[in-house]
């Protein structure tokens, strides 16, 4: 899901500075509100986990270009239900950061493009999440298909943005769209891998759920 550079220039990179900056500060509500009902530094520690999962996600496993971004395993809505969406939000945004500084300053430009991919469909997930799972639930008491709708929403909300910032930069013209298909087209890979481990994942929990329950990060609120 990194927009690979030349796809959006000059004047244009604004908007994902803008969109970027809304979605920091929708990121910094949640965290609010999740200090006035959890403890801040439980919040804060799952956050750094998040943090570094999602740069070994990024910087670690297999990962390469096609067409207008790159193929990447995010695993977004796995932690969102496994560590809650602020904490989500904080992995995201510095696991992001990192792997930019660190190993791919050319990505850089396109930071705020790429943050506003990751936590727009973050934020979707949160929103249906509040309608559709009660407050105290916890993550090893969702349901499979639960977990399989989290996941599908966020991978299309993924190719969406991709879709869309491609479009925005480079117009709807024919080499735009084939560029855009042959990203979908590799991403499926993920689209299909990645549903399967959210619920391996949460079958592995269920099955241990004796383990699980002496486990207060695993046992956390979804929606925490």
């Amino acid at each position: 899901m990194h927009i690979e550079p030349g796809v959006v220039n000059g004047a244009k990179l604004m908007l994902g500075a803008i969109t970027a900056g809304g979605a920091a500060t929708y990121s910094f509500k949640l965290i609010l509100d999740s200090f006035k009902r959890e403890n801040a530094l439980s919040i804060l520690v799952r956050g750094l986990m998040a943090s570094v999962l999602v740069f070994c996600f990024f910087q670690v496993l297999p990962h390469y270009p096609v067409g207008v971004s790159e193929v990447h395993f995010i695993l977004g809505s796995t932690l969102f239900l496994l560590f809650g969406a602020s904490a989500a939000a904080i992995g995201l945004t510095f696991g992001l950061l990192l792997q930019g500084i660190f190993f791919a300053p050319t990505d850089l430009p396109q930071l705020g493009m790429n943050l506003t991919t990751l936590l727009v469909p973050l934020f979707a997930l949160n929103v249906l999440a509040k309608k559709i799972i009660a407050e105290d639930v916890a993550y090893k008491d969702i349901s499979y298909k639960q977990s399989l709708k989290f996941s599908a929403i966020y991978q299309a909300g993924i190719v969406s943005w991709v879709a869309f910032w491609s479009v925005y930069g480079s117009g709807f013209g024919a080499e735009t769209l084939t560029a855009v298909m042959a990203f979908a087209a590799s991403y499926s890979v993920v689209v299909v891998v990645e549903p399967l481990l959210d619920l391996l994942l949460l079958g592995a929990i269920k099955n241990h759920e004796s383990i699980v329950g002496e486990s207060k990060l695993i046992n956390s609120r979804v929606l925490g």
